[in-house]
């Protein structure tokens, strides 16, 4: 008799998970240059607020900004141009200062293997000539080192002002012609008959949405991750089913890289 109840059974489950609310699981990572030796290494993106929204974020800024009197200001080229300028003097200065700090270290690996010869040994006479090449070397990184950080600082320092003054501009702009964004936006929340929700991803690059608020529907992942000279940007539509948890992977692959002054 037990037997028979339980196709029953399972429907009720099935159907309670059908009626429950939605769960999405986001996960954000990058790949990055593995800092113990060679290859690549995937890095969790932990701190990073993602905003999970039930209306396109991108059409609703781009149909102010076209019923906006005014272009936004552009990024004069000489400007992005100084800046890919500065990004190569700091990729410079920051692969001298690994190799001066590999090379720092060896030394004193060696420095300490040789305390276990006599000077008369031949292990000790070849762990000598090595230190002496690699000590010549360290001696040519750290000038290179120097002279990379000084290049660097200067073309740095020549881009800041100019920078500041763009971003000033473009800032203004935006605070007009973006000034109705909120009723617009709040329109989308009562057309759609959802509401937004946000998290921060924890250790793991990981978050979770599991509010009852989270109704079935098309959805917008919405998340900003800051580079040194530019930012990730995410807007990325998904579809939300009841039952098993949506899953979703933000990478540089699925992002936009956009200019960050």
């Amino acid at each position: 008799m037990r037997r028979r109840h339980l196709p029953f059974a399972l429907a009720l489950l099935l159907a309670a998970a059908a009626c429950g609310p939605a769960k999405v699981v986001v996960t954000m990572e990058q790949t990055v240059d593995n800092p113990d030796g060679s290859g690549k290494i995937t890095q969790p993106l932990s701190g990073v607020e993602v905003q999970l929204l039930p209306y396109d974020r991108d059409l609703v800024f781009d149909s102010l900004e076209k019923a906006f009197p005014t272009q936004q200001p552009a990024i004069p080229q000489d400007l992005l141009d100084a800046r890919d300028q500065v990004r190569q003097a700091q990729e410079t200065w920051q692969a001298s200062t690994a190799r001066w700090n590999t090379l720092r270290d060896t030394l004193q690996k060696i420095t300490d293997a040789m305390k276990k010869y006599s000077r008369g040994e031949a292990q000790y006479v070849v762990m000598y000539k090595d230190f002496q090449a690699f000590d010549s070397e360290l001696g040519r990184v750290e000038k290179q080192m120097n002279d990379s950080f000084k290049r660097f600082d200067s073309l740095q320092k020549g881009t800041i002002h100019e920078s500041d003054s763009v971003r000033i501009v473009r800032e203004d702009w935006a605070d007009s012609a973006f000034a109705d964004v909120d009723p617009v936006i709040e329109a989308k929340l009562k057309e759609s008959g959802r509401r937004e929700a946000t998290d921060t991803t924890d250790a793991n690059g990981v978050v979770t949405f599991d509010q009852a608020q989270i109704k079935p529907g098309k959805y917008w992942i919405y998340a900003r991750f800051d580079l040194p000279y530019s930012e990730l940007y995410w807007n990325v539509p998904v579809d939300i089913k009841r039952g098993d948890p949506n899953q979703f992977k933000l990478t540089p692959e699925n992002a936009k890289e956009r200019v960050k002054l």
